[in-house]
């Protein structure tokens, strides 16, 4: 499966020119039809997508959504979902791009997450757009696509005022569209399923096959590698198990450090660089300030 982790990898694979952003992008389906890959095998991208449908034959797999209501409608797609078409040459809209760059970037959508949570949900939800808004959601692409043709130095601002409008019209047909329950629902799953990618990230992370990395030890490297602002990570982690993203950390590496000790015949020395200290003495002072006892008391102890 292809996993594209730029925007700029994903417009090669589809056949699309370059994009004038590394982190953000926008374009007509028009303008892509005459070279775009039609039939596109299942994929994942580490950015978010939100786009408008107004005309368009074949079939676009979402998340697992195959059947798009009738008229224009608006999707999007998160970080890591599974995507998939095969499209006839008649698609007419737009879409725009974005990475976790951009949000931490713009002064506007750093709490992306937390404003506008159905971007979190792991299933793309289509929105049929009424007649009388389609036109409002047209010009709100076209204000953001002609700003992306003639860039300037105060461009970027300009492009995060509009995508923040468009955010908020996609939230308004999301609560009018979808019932309370229903929403409450997919916001708890993608929280547990971003919980448990966490969790995953950091015991992969110390792996003995893993490259050492100081950063493993830091809430902002899991965030980074899920794609979502570090503030959202800490938030979801503590709502569930009631303690912080560095927590789960911490205690995942006392864990693993009490198991060596105990279990392995490894120096102190090397238990330390095994779970990515920079230095023996930062283990100990760790392991002491969370244990109340340094690692050769607890060693011996046992």
């Amino acid at each position: 499966m292809h996993h594209f982790k730029t925007i700029s990898d994903y417009c090669k694979a589809i056949q699309i020119p370059e994009s004038k952003q590394p982190y953000f992008d926008i374009r007509s389906f028009e303008e892509n039809m005459p070279t775009v890959v039609s039939k596109m095998p299942t994929f994942k991208h580490e950015f978010y997508a939100i786009a408008i449908k107004v005309e368009g034959s074949g079939k676009a797999i979402s998340g697992h959504h195959t059947n798009f209501p009738d008229g224009a409608t608006v999707f999007f797609n998160s970080p890591f979902q599974l995507i998939s078409w095969d499209i006839l040459p008649d698609w007419e809209g737009y879409y725009l791009m974005f990475s976790k760059e951009f949000i931490s970037k713009s002064k506007y959508i750093q709490n992306l997450l937390t404003d506008f949570p159905f971007l979190k949900i792991d299933q793309s939800i289509p929105f049929e757009v009424q007649p009388e808004e389609v036109s409002k959601l047209l010009q709100v692409y076209e204000d953001i696509y002609a700003e992306q043709q003639n860039l300037k130095e105060d461009s970027s601002k300009i492009i995060e005022a509009h995508v923040l409008v468009l955010l908020n019209f996609i939230n308004r047909f999301f609560t009018n569209q979808v019932h309370p329950k229903e929403a409450e629902t997919a916001f708890r799953k993608a929280d547990v399923n971003l919980l448990s990618r966490f969790q995953t990230l950091i015991e992969t992370s110390f792996y003995e096959s893993s490259l050492a990395h100081k950063k493993s030890h830091s809430p902002s490297y899991y965030a980074e590698l899920l794609a979502i602002h570090p503030n959202h990570l800490n938030a979801t982690v503590k709502q569930i198990t009631g303690n912080t993203a560095k927590s789960q950390i911490n205690t995942h590496i006392i864990q693993l450090a009490k198991s060596k000790l105990l279990q392995t015949d490894m120096t102190i020395k090397e238990i330390a660089y095994s779970l990515h200290f920079n230095a023996p003495n930062n283990f100990n002072s760790f392991f002491k300030k969370h244990t109340n006892q340094t690692p050769s008391n607890f060693r011996k102890n046992q």
